[in-house]
C-alpha cells in the first residue's frame, strides 16, 4: 500500500510538483528556523520569508498532491470503463499488515504537517506583531513613522498594542486592512504623506487605557521648558507652567483629564481632518445633556464621535519636532556647543531653508553650510572650534533625518498636534484645544464653552532668563 501511495505521487506531474514544493519548503522552513533560533535575526524579511511566505508554498505543495492524484484517478477511471486500467478506488483492507503500515505512515505524515503548519502560523503571527515588521517591511512607506516611534515615549511599546490592541477580532480586521495596503505598496498607489487621522482606529479605552487609567488622580504637574534665544550668545530662557492634569480617583474629576472622566461623555461631529469641530454634545454624570452648536455648521456635519484620548493626544508616539525644538534639546544636553555664536539661529535657518531629496545629501550639505558660515563670519573661531562645528553640523543632519522625509512628503509641520494650542504647536494652523474652546460653540440658551486658561494650566513664567518661581524652588 505504501509503495502504491508513493507511486501515485510520482505517477503524475502535478502531485510530483506538489511533493517537490512541499519538501523543499519544509526543508527551508526548518533550516531558517534553526538559523533564527541560534540568534541570527536577519531583519524583518527573514521572518517574513520563514514564517509567512514559505509556509504558503508548503501548504500549496500539499494541496497539489491530492489534486494530482484525483486527476490521475479520474483519468484511470475513464480508462477502466474501457477495460484498459485498474479500478478507480483501491481496496483498503486493514487486516493486511502492509495496509496498516501505510495508514500509520499517512497519519504520522499528516501529524507532522499539522505541527509544521501550526508552528509556522504561530511564528507568522509573532512576526506580523513585531515592530520590525510594521516599521521595516515596507521601509520607504513607514520610514517616517518608524523613525519617530524609535525616539518617542512609547519606543518600547509594540505597534500592535496601540494600533490593534488585545483580542482576535481586531487582529483579523487589521490584517484584512493590511492586505489592501500591500496591494497599494506593490502598485505604488499609496498616499504621500500617509493620511491622518485614522478613522477606523480602535477606541482608546481598548488600547491607551490598558496602561493609562482615566480614573487615576494625577493632580497638578510643574513643567519647566528650556529654550535658547536666537541671539549671538544663545541666551538660555525658561518657562514654567503648572499643568492641571487632574483626574478622578474617588473624587469629582477636574483638570485636563476631566474630558475622559468615565462618568462624563463628550461627543462631537467634525470634518474629515477633525480640525474643524461643528456640534458638541456633553452628557454629565446626572444625565444632564447639553448641545453646543457652531456658527459654521454645514448641511452634513458628519458622524458622531465619542471623545477619547487620541482627540487631544493624536501624536503620542509619532512625534515630529521643529528645528527650534530639536536644537533646544541638543543645546540643553550639550550635544551642540552653546558657545558657538548664533548656532541656534543659523541651525534653524539652514534646516528650514534646506531642499535636499535624501538624508545623505542633507547631512553633507548642512554640515558644509554651517562650516561656511563660521569660516566667513568667525574665521578664527572656525579654526579654534573646528571639532565643535563639525559636531554641530552632524547634529543638524540628525535633525533633518529625524523630521524630514522628502520621498513621503513629510516634515515637522505636516501633521497637526492637538495636545496644546497655537503658537506652541509645530503646525500653526492646528487649533488644538481651541477647536472647542473658541467661544463659537453655544447652546440654544446662549451658553458657551469656557475659554478660561486656568482650567487647564497656570503660566508662572514665560521665556525668562532667571524666573522668580525657579529662584524660589531652587534657592
Amino acid at each position: 500500500m505504501a509503495r502504491h501511495f508513493f507511486a501515485a505521487l510520482t505517477r503524475n506531474p502535478i502531485s510530483l510538483a506538489g511533493t517537490a514544493l512541499a519538501v523543499a519548503s519544509l526543508t527551508l522552513i526548518v533550516a531558517l528556523f534553526i538559523v533564527h533560533a541560534v540568534g541570527f535575526s536577519g531583519g524583518p524579511y527573514l521572518g517574513i520569508v520563514t514564517f509567512l511566505i514559505l509556509p504558503m508554498f508548503f501548504v500549496l505543495g500539499l494541496l497539489l498532491i491530492p489534486v494530482g492524484i484525483y486527476r490521475q484517478r479520474k483519468r484511470a477511471a475513464k480508462l477502466a470503463a474501457e477495460g484498459k486500467a485498474p479500478p478507480l478506488f483501491p481496496v483498503i483492507d486493514l487486516n493486511q499488515e502492509t495496509t496498516r503500515k501505510a495508514v500509520v505512515v499517512f497519519l504520522v505524515l499528516t501529524l507532522v504537517n499539522i505541527v509544521v503548519i501550526a508552528g509556522a502560523t504561530y511564528k507568522g503571527v509573532e512576526v506580523m506583531d513585531s515592530n520590525a515588521f510594521c516599521g521595516l517591511a515596507c521601509h520607504s512607506v513607514m520610514q517616517p513613522e518608524w523613525t519617530a516611534h524609535q525616539r518617542s515615549p512609547h519606543s518600547r511599546v509594540r505597534c500592535v498594542d496601540c494600533h490593534i490592541g488585545p483580542g482576535a477580532d481586531w487582529f483579523v480586521k487589521s490584517k484584512l486592512d493590511g492586505a489592501w495596503q500591500m496591494v497599494a505598496v506593490a502598485l505604488d498607489i499609496y498616499p504621500r504623506p500617509i493620511e491622518t487621522p485614522l478613522h477606523d482606529l480602535r477606541p482608546a479605552r481598548d488600547t491607551c487605557e490598558q496602561c493609562h487609567w482615566p480614573y487615576v488622580f494625577v493632580g497638578d504637574k510643574l513643567k519647566i521648558e528650556t529654550v535658547y534665544d536666537e541671539d549671538e550668545v544663545n541666551t538660555e530662557l525658561k518657562s514654567a507652567i503648572l499643568l492641571r492634569v487632574g483626574g478622578l480617583a474617588g473624587r469629582e474629576s477636574s483638570g485636563i483629564h476631566w474630558h475622559v472622566d468615565p462618568n462624563i461623555q463628550i461627543r462631537y461631529r467634525s470634518d474629515e481632518s477633525r480640525m474643524e469641530v461643528y456640534d458638541i454634545e456633553l452628557t454629565l454624570a446626572d444625565g444632564t445633556t447639553k448641545v453646543y452648536l457652531a456658527d459654521n455648521m454645514p448641511e452634513d456635519p458628519g458622524e458622531w464621535r465619542t471623545m477619547d484620548c487620541v482627540d487631544c493626544h493624536n501624536r503620542p508616539t509619532h512625534i515630529y519636532r521643529t528645528p527650534a525644538e530639536e536644537l533646544d534639546m541638543m543645546l540643553s544636553s550639550d550635544k551642540v556647543d552653546r558657545t558657538l555664536p548664533f548656532i541656534k539661529r543659523e541651525g534653524v535657518r539652514l534646516i528650514e531653508e534646506a531642499d535636499y531629496q535624501t538624508h545623505d545629501d542633507a547631512r553633507v550639505g548642512l554640515a558644509a553650510s554651517l562650516e561656511t558660515f563660521y569660516r566667513e563670519n568667525y574665521p578664527e573661531l572656525a579654526v579654534e572650534k573646528a571639532a565643535a562645528i563639525t559636531e554641530a553640523g552632524d547634529a543638524l543632519g540628525d535633525i533633518f533625518s529625524w523630521n524630514v522625509f522628502p520621498h513621503m512628503r513629510v516634515r515637522w509641520d505636516t501633521y497637526p498636534d492637538h495636545s496644546g494650542h497655537p503658537p506652541i504647536r509645530s503646525r500653526e494652523d492646528a487649533p488644538g484645544c481651541f477647536r472647542c474652546h473658541n467661544r463659537e460653540h453655544k447652546t440654544a440658551e446662549g451658553e458657551g464653552i469656557s475659554r478660561n486658561c486656568s482650567l487647564c494650566h497656570t503660566v508662572l513664567a514665560t521665556r525668562e532668563e532667571n524666573p522668580e518661581i525657579l529662584q524660589k524652588l531652587n534657592p
